[in-house]
């Protein structure tokens, strides 16, 4: 990337999100940084309760941060901002939700849940601009003209995530937290939305923040991946990188999980659970999260580190 494109479009830095108060209090995010560059695709990967989803809502301003901060464009947007810079905020960065069912109002026509954006921010100049612009991204979505008119109970749920997609990009964002958009939809449906993503990530220079808990699929959409484990940051590395050299046993782990097609091999397939108390004894010296080089980040302690080096750099180096 040229430095024009390494511009950091979102930057997360040392943050906290803790729900709860007192002794029921719950850290779901822990010391968590990492920066965004404008037009790539970051992928945040790790289990369910992992805390990404909660990351992704701390970033939308729904979970409010308990310590750390988030910058959009140099500018601070979490914790107490004006009520400009948060129309702002909601207008540039939008969200695609997991569950595309439980995010559509059914009661609205898919006109009026598409518009909603435009109407609250009146992003277009008459009502024909506001249809063509409906028009316009219904069809982009893949969609046809009379949906128009119809109401998210009659339609499937890789229909309703199109939906959900035209509502996000007719407001058009720059940034765009895609939480699990395809975790609930069938196989065949997955591919289409991601190469739509990847369409409008072309087409209209988009950076996407994308949430999963699937190594696989993230692997052909990512620039970079961020490994996520009980709220910190396991890992962060290019796709490619993290796949050819996956260093901390969090990521081995996801890794191990992903399926292969020939059932025989699937059989014979060893898993390769993480117990952090077998892999890990930092009674002496706390981990942290360290860039060992080639952009590669390990959260280890000095021991731990020197043994990744030696992984990735070592013999044959």
């Amino acid at each position: 990337m040229s430095n024009e494109e390494k511009k950091v479009l979102l930057s997360i830095q040392n943050l906290d999100v803790v729900f709860g108060r007192g002794k029921k209090a719950f850290k779901a995010v822990d010391n968590v940084s990492f920066d965004i560059y404008k037009g790539e695709t970051l992928s945040l990967v790790g289990e369910s309760g992992s805390g990404k989803t909660t990351i992704g809502r701390a970033i939308m301003r729904i979970n409010p941060c308990s310590a750390g901060a988030i910058y959009y464009d140099g500018k601070k947007i979490s914790g107490k901002i004006s009520k400009q810079e948060d129309r702002e905020v909601i207008r540039k960065i939008q969200m695609i939700f997991q569950d595309p069912a439980a995010s559509l109002n059914e009661r609205a026509t898919i006109e009026y849940i598409i518009s909603e954006g435009l109407y609250n921010f009146h992003l277009y100049k008459d009502e024909k601009d506001r249809i063509s612009k409906i028009e316009k991204i219904v069809e982009d979505v893949g969609l046809l003209p009379e949906h128009l008119t119809r109401y998210p109970h009659e339609f499937s749920g890789g229909q309703r995530q199109r939906v959900g997609m035209a509502r996000s990009i007719v407001m058009e964002p720059e940034f765009i937290v895609a939480d699990e958009p395809i975790s609930a939809l069938d196989v065949s449906i997955r591919a289409q939305v991601l190469n739509l993503l990847k369409k409008f990530q072309v087409e209209k220079g988009l950076t996407y923040l994308f949430i999963a808990h699937d190594l696989s699929i993230v692997r052909f959409i990512s620039d970079r991946i961020v490994v996520i484990y009980k709220g910190r940051v396991m890992e962060i590395a290019e796709a490619e990188e993290l796949f050819a050299y996956p260093l901390h046993p969090y990521t081995k782990s996801l890794i191990s999980a992903i399926p292969v097609p020939d059932p025989i091999i699937e059989k014979q397939k060893k898993l390769f659970v993480y117990d952090p108390a077998k892999f890990h004894d930092y009674s002496k010296e706390q981990p942290q999260l360290v860039d060992i080089g080639n952009g590669h980040m390990v959260f280890g302690n000095s021991e731990e580190i020197a043994k990744y080096k030696q992984i990735r750099f070592g013999e044959g180096a």
